[in-house]
């Protein structure tokens, strides 16, 4: 055993220790030598009724239909923090508690293997690494994106245009949709990457992920999901739809944290179509050090060998151990509901706010076939509405012309009428 390993072990085994014996039944985790057990990760039994309204501490009197934003943290999750929290004044920081465990969970949560997840602080981050390990920048392909996509992302292509030249082709929407055959306009070829977002984050739209990923590939092009808005509240099959790459931060419908995000990318593109392109101690299997007392020889200070998974290649360095002990729990939790039935759960809550919201001079924006977890209404007079919004302790977001409601499990009709009432 290396120093990494036994440092990495008393880790592990101090950590067990210092939580208290009721929670010594959570530490799920059966990791030998690095081998996930796959059974860890089999679908548990679906049977919490919805809504949640008690899971969640959120104030009395406050209505919050507002989970796009920021997704209030479930109580299992607030404790899941404390818990972390006070760990870090005990003799062993508890740093990498069901670290691998946390991946396998979102990977059964997208469909996809627990090899095909790595860690990345935030959304952004891995849009970043997978435009940049594609090698798009300075060759002769272009990227197709639309105008519903992340702005982050759409400011990113940008730059990248302004200060390189790249070639990228954004697909305007028609009412408040990106038409498929539009985007088949301008793939071509040379095309190298499409970039959406599979859930609109201004007005709820949902691309058909199977239907762009086809098209794509008939073209030889390959697709990228910003899934932020998706992951956790909308069903997501990252095989049936032949998705390639997918990333998302954790604190919105995953319940998690900020600093935290998951990157997806399918395992056979690894190395032969997307490159590294930075590099870090987390990437390594294993690091042996040749100069320390009782290490093996060695010309080179340090030898290590990288893992060949997306872990190797994204994982450069310490990720948001907090987080993971949150998405811990929560992650178990929204598969123990079913993002299925979190899904059917706000259609009755979506087609109220269809209804009534244009009866008081809200014109939707959302497409009326979306079954997405965000409707949004142009609106006039923001100061006006917001006044109103403050008055009756109803969250939503208000932006400058638009109001985006984002109801999620623990919401229900009684929410929703409390909404309509204080912009009557």
């Amino acid at each position: 055993m290396n120093r990494r390993e036994f440092v990495s072990g008393m880790a592990v085994l101090g950590g067990a220790a210092v939580l208290p014996a009721q929670d010594q039944g959570s530490l799920r985790t059966p990791v030998l030598n690095g081998i996930l057990n796959a059974q860890a990760v089999q679908a548990p039994a679906t049977d919490l009724a919805l809504p949640r309204k008690a899971d969640f501490a959120i104030p009395e009197g406050e209505t919050y239909i507002n989970s796009a934003y920021v997704h209030p943290m479930p109580n299992i999750g607030r404790e899941a923090l404390r818990r972390y929290a006070e760990s870090r004044t005990s003799p062993v920081i508890e740093t990498h508690y069901d670290r691998e465990h946390v991946k396998a969970e979102f990977a059964a949560l997208i469909n996809a293997k627990p090899s095909e997840i790595s860690y990345v602080p935030n959304t952004s981050t891995g849009e970043n690494l997978v435009v940049n390990g594609l090698g798009i920048v300075g060759s002769d392909s272009n990227v197709v994106t639309d105008a519903l996509h992340f702005d982050g992302a759409l400011l990113h292509l940008g730059e990248l245009k302004r200060r390189s030249g790249l070639d990228v082709r954004i697909v305007m929407p028609r009412d408040w949709r990106i038409d498929i055959k539009n985007m088949e306009r301008v793939i071509d070829r040379k095309t190298k990457l499409v970039e959406i977002s599979l859930v609109a984050m201004a007005n709820g739209f949902q691309h058909d992920l199977k239907a762009v990923c086809d098209l794509a590939h008939s073209r030889g092009a390959y697709v990228y999901a910003d899934i932020v808005q998706a992951a956790g509240n909308t069903p997501i099959d990252v095989r049936a739809s032949g998705l390639d790459f997918a990333a998302c931060s954790t604190f919105k419908w995953l319940m998690g944290d900020f600093g935290l995000g998951f990157l997806y990318d399918k395992e056979e593109l690894l190395d032969r179509v997307l490159g590294q392109t930075q590099f870090g101690y987390y990437q390594a299997a294993e690091v042996q050090a040749h100069f320390l007392p009782g290490d093996d020889p060695g010309l080179a200070p340090y030898t290590w060998k990288l893992n060949s998974d997306a872990t190797g290649h994204f994982e450069v360095g310490t990720s948001g151990s907090g987080a993971q002990h949150v998405l811990k729990e929560t992650l178990p939790y929204l598969r123990k509901i079913g993002v299925e039935r979190i899904q059917a759960h706000r259609q009755p809550l979506l087609k109220k706010l269809r209804e009534e919201m244009p009866r008081l001079g809200f014109a939707s924006i959302t497409p009326p076939e979306s079954t997405s977890a965000i409707m949004s209404f142009a609106m006039k007079d923001r100061a006006n509405v917001i006044e109103r919004l403050k008055k009756a302790n109803v969250n939503v977001r208000v932006a400058e012309d638009f109001l985006r409601v984002s109801p999620s499990v623990f919401n229900d009709m009684a929410d929703v009428e409390k909404l309509l009432e204080a912009l009557s």
